[in-house]
């Protein structure tokens, strides 16, 4: 799966009857991380809140306390979008090399 630069498009949270259910704080929250699961576009998402330092709501998954742990975990991270894509290249990457279809059919 590549990166997509068009992503918001393709968020499961874009048809979401009432929008600003997705905005809400404290315990709310981890509600609304359930969107979240299974989006096609999670990390997309999650790149752009933590590049844009975006305090408010859930994006990728993760509620604001958890983006500004990251956030303070990783501070010389300078473009999680490159670093995020990264991750995801090379764990697909990995994931090929050993996935059952393929051990087989190297085996």
């Amino acid at each position: 799966m590549t990166w997509n630069g068009d992503w918001v498009r393709l968020a499961a949270c874009r048809g979401a009857d009432e929008p600003d259910k997705l905005f809400v704080q404290g315990a709310a929250q981890h509600d609304v991380k359930t969107v979240c699961m299974g989006c096609p576009v999670r990390t997309e998402c999650l790149a752009e809140a933590l590049d844009g330092r975006i305090e408010w709501g859930v994006w990728g998954g993760m509620t604001e306390r958890e983006r500004r742990a990251v956030l303070r975990r990783r501070p010389t991270v300078t473009s999680w979008r490159q670093l995020l894509e990264t991750a995801r290249t090379e764990y697909e990457r990995a994931y090929h090399r050993h996935s059952p279809e393929r051990v087989r059919a190297v085996g």
